[in-house]
């Protein structure tokens, strides 16, 4: 390519403007899909801003080039190209946002990055570029313009993307390779040409997904491992809560220089105080912000000037208030964002790290647990304080806590991906008042789980969203736990539940098994602890052992050892009260001598609750006390669960073929507002899911009726217009197995006369099986999710429905198959044919492929489905659609 030529301009190709319908000319260059806008994280935990080009940002673009090295440029265009012709620089500034895209990333306001593509020849491909300022490489910038990129051209109908890269130029030559996409390559003249199709792949999902995960992670360890802390808006009044952070900051002995910013002061505390943030004369990773809501936007101003890395905004004065300050709220987070920054807040207690390396307390809680092994979330700062109080009362050591306050950047997302790969943390806790992306933390918790266990205590489970009113049916409780425990969160609704529950996970071994021994000094305990045991579904393993009022500790740990030693013993309770005569301490420590074990202990010792300091040990190993054996038992029962899941089949995330992805998005179209399909538009959107309705059609007299009933081929089923009478469970408005025309006129005569207007549904017979009803619906927790049941009175009446959230597994499906308790029905009940469970879960992950594509569907109901050994059978569908009240988890990584 000669070196006059930009490579913006594809090869073969005139450097005019292309003069056809969708060129620039056509399409307002200023006008452009405001979805593609995003803030995102770049691999070293900072951020940028993501946006596409109008001609107003060409000045700044010609300054981005300046700011290029000779080899960038030579890397970028093939050429020495110094500066860019205004020719050139209005062709790269002014695109349509269809055939041309631009995205740029910009930090502040100077553009970093700049990654645009070409539809080539007016077809279905494209050549795709992009250079990274000298300064912003190694970030990750070029990775993130191509997702995005990609993200795009999808949308604008492109499926492969083109691109020619200089051979010597390695790096770039990485971002494509790297991306998971299928890449063909070859090479001519030092010049290698690569093509790809840009849809997405397993492989490209899970490497923007680990990238994700690395880039979330890293940003979360720049907050809590600052080398340096500035507190603005630091009082010398006491009863400020600026006084109170700093107090804090250096009570804790922060490994790193503090510094006070108080323009009215020249020390704080005895700390020397700096005027503004940017006095400072060094580096400042992380600014504690503790003035007036109205005074953050200058603080804001030193904050981006100065470079800082992380805000906690302990002011309040925002979304709390009403729709001005959450404006506010918006406009602090979207202006850190564009300029590198995280923020916990505003209205937050504060971020604290345990580690002796770092001994950060940038919080207004004064009184700090112990250092542990588990991670701390929550959003209410009110409660943060009295779970920091609850923590150390109990025993329970942290490793890092935070609470996010309105929780306008950083969520419990951000703080999942960090504690996965966080070797200081090995359970993770979390207080939440709502999910910001219901299927992103579904999709966390699921791989986190894996590794660590997640305890989350969720309030607001009873209330419905007003925005959900109209589609969203209450959950009943034994499905929100089984929601929870689908992605591996050990759910409980209490910080006591919260805290037994930490406290068995972080000192005690999972257990292998739920049957549980029982060993203690009174009859009366034990037995209550057993009753507990199997109204947990737990097992004994054997008779409770009661080793008497006057047993000796030696008596007392002989029986301790031979129940963990039983093969049938997977988990041991201790009902334990000392008699007066003997010290407690005495039997603590035959308890602890007895106890080293695989197998997991909980006790009630001496009534404490906690970890009593005779139960102590070093390390893993201490024995949790509870207040009573229920706690104890619950708790127990709570790990059981865990660890079952947890060595279960995780199942594979299964898309079935012949899915028409492109004409099912056609038929929904991005609606205003709710609207009914019509029954042609459901069956036809079901049919991209290979879905099928059994054949049907609406006659609106008796002649036509019996036409239809001959067309289709008898038997025939009849049904009323009127939604109300055909879904009946008592039938009133079904006429079924009519075989003959005479039939099919009597029936249209009763139905039309039934429903008091003329017309009927007539539809073939599917054959005779168990009548099921499948659905999707959208939940404020879990986002979207599949429901199925057994159709019929006692089922509606009980509410016996199972439900799992979206994506589904194979063995996600399975198991929403067999969850109802009327599901043996299915099975072959007292000797009845089984039906094809097989073509059933096969529906259920065709349903949960339509909702993971198709956000805009916000309800939608078969029923019945009818299941026998031929089959699963759909004979009528009842969808609505409507803006995605919930964010999915979907496209190119960015922040909400």
């Amino acid at each position: 390519m000669p070196d006059n030529v930009p490579k913006d301009v594809p090869t073969g190709v005139s450097n005019d403007v292309p003069k056809d319908s969708t060129d620039d000319a056509a399409r307002d260059p200023f006008d452009f899909p405001r979805r593609w806008e995003a803030d995102v994280v770049l691999s070293d935990g900072g951020t940028v801003h993501l946006r596409p080009i109008t001609p107003a940002d060409a000045e700044e673009l010609r300054e981005f080039h300046g700011r290029l090295s000779e080899r960038t440029r030579y890397f970028r265009y093939f050429g020495p190209y110094p500066r860019i012709p205004r020719r050139d620089l209005e062709r790269f500034s002014t695109v349509d946002h269809h055939d041309r895209v631009a995205l740029i990333a910009l930090l502040g306001d100077d553009i970093v990055a700049v990654g645009r593509f070409d539809r080539l020849h007016h077809g279905d491909s494209a050549e795709v570029a992009f250079v990274v300022q000298d300064g912003h490489q190694g970030r990750g910038l070029g990775s993130i313009l191509l997702e995005h990129l990609a993200a795009a051209a999808r949308e604008v109908g492109l499926t492969r993307f083109e691109a020619e890269v200089l051979a010597e130029n390695g790096q770039m030559v990485r971002v494509f390779r790297d991306a998971g996409y299928q890449v063909s390559r070859a090479f001519e003249e030092g010049v290698l040409h690569l093509e790809f199709a840009i849809d997405p792949t397993d492989e490209s999902v899970a490497v923007a997904r680990a990238r994700e995960q690395a880039a979330e992670a890293r940003s979360v360890h720049n907050l809590l491992h600052p080398r340096s802390v500035a507190v603005i808006g630091a009082s010398t009044d006491p009863t400020k809560i600026g006084h109170a952070v700093l107090k804090n900051l250096l009570e804790a002995d922060f490994n790193g220089p503090v510094y006070p910013v108080n323009a009215e002061h020249r020390a704080v505390r005895g700390v020397r105080a700096y005027p503004t943030v940017l006095d400072i004369p060094d580096d400042v990773d992380l600014a504690v912000v503790a003035v007036p809501a109205a005074s953050v936007d200058e603080v804001m101003d030193g904050c981006l000037a100065k470079g800082v890395k992380a805000l906690v905004v302990v002011s309040s004065g925002y979304g709390e208030t009403g729709p001005d300050g959450l404006s506010a709220e918006r406009r602090l987070a979207a202006e850190a964002r564009a300029h590198g920054m995280r923020v916990v807040g505003p209205n937050a207690l504060g971020v604290l790290n345990l580690d002796p390396k770092v001994r950060l307390n940038a919080s207004l809680a004064p009184q700090l647990p112990s250092r542990g092994r588990a991670g701390f979330f929550c959003q209410s700062g009110a409660l943060g304080t009295a779970i920091l109080a609850n923590a150390a009362g109990w025993g329970l050591g942290l490793s890092t806590f935070v609470s996010a306050g309105n929780r306008a950047d950083v969520s419990g997302n951000d703080l999942l991906q960090y504690w996965e790969t966080d070797p200081a943390t090995d359970v993770v806790l979390l207080y939440l008042e709502s999910f910001g992306n219901p299927r992103k933390f579904a999709r966390l918790a699921r791989r986190l789980g894996r590794t660590k266990p997640i305890v989350a205590v969720k309030s607001g489970r009873h209330a419905v969203v007003p925005g959900l009113a109209a589609t969203d049916a209450k959950v009943d409780e034994a499905s929100v736990q089984a929601l929870f425990e689908q992605a591996g969160v050990i759910r409980v609704d209490s910080l006591a539940q919260l805290f037994d529950t930490a406290l068995l996970l972080a000192h005690q071994p999972l257990p292998a098994g739920k049957r549980v021994a029982v060993v203690g000094n009174s009859t009366a305990i034990g037995l209550l602890a057993a009753d507990t045991l199997l109204a947990q579904d737990l097992d004994l393993a054997g008779d409770p052992v009661d080793v008497g009022a006057q047993a000796t500790p030696e008596e007392f740990a002989k029986a301790v050892k031979e129940a963990l030693d039983r093969p049938d013993t997977d988990a041991l309770v201790v009902v334990f009260v000392p008699p007066i005569a003997v010290p407690g301490a005495a039997y603590a420590r035959a308890l602890k001598e007895a106890a080293p074990s695989t197998k997991p202990i909980v006790s009630t010792f001496l009534a404490v609750e906690g970890i009593p300091d005779e139960l102590k040990m070093p390390g893993k190993g201490s024995i949790p006390s509870y207040a009573s054996p229920e706690r104890a038992v619950l708790a127990l029962a709570r790990t059981v669960r865990y660890a079952r899941w947890r060595a279960a089949p995780q199942g594979t995330f299964v898309r079935p073929e012949g899915i028409d992805t492109e004409r099912a998005r056609s038929i929904v179209d991005s609606p205003a507002s709710e609207v009914r399909l019509d029954d042609h538009k459901a069956v036809a959107l079901l049919e991209c899911y290979g879905i099928d309705v059994v054949p049907f059609r609406i006659a609106s007299s008796e002649e036509e009726a019996v036409e239809v009933a001959d067309e289709l081929g008898y038997p025939v089923a009849m049904k009323a217009t009127s939604e109300r009478l055909r879904h009946r469970t008592d039938l009133v408005g079904v006429r079924l197995d009519i075989a003959q025309r005479e039939s099919v006129r009597a029936a249209y005569h009763d139905l039309a006369a039934l429903s008091g207007k003329p017309g009927v549904y007539v539809q073939r017979m599917a054959p005779k099986g168990v009548s099921c009803v499948l659905g999707l619906q959208d939940d404020p927790s879990f986002g979207t999710l599949v429901w199925f049941g057994l159709s019929g009175l006692v089922s509606d009446l009980l509410g016996d429905r199972a439900y799992r959230a979206v994506p589904l597994t194979d063995t996600d499906a399975a198991e929403l198959v067999a969850a109802p308790k009327a599901a043996p029905l299915l099975t072959g009940y007292r000797g009845d044919e089984p039906a094809d469970l097989k073509a059933l879960q096969e529906l259920v992950l065709r349903l949960a492929a339509l909702a993971e594509d198709l956000p805009e569907v916000r309800s939608l109901k078969l029923e019945p489905v009818l299941a026998s050994a031929a089959g699963a059978f759909v004979s009528s569908a009842r969808i609505v659609i409507g803006p995605p009240p919930s964010l999915h988890d979907a496209g190119p990584r960015r922040l909400r």
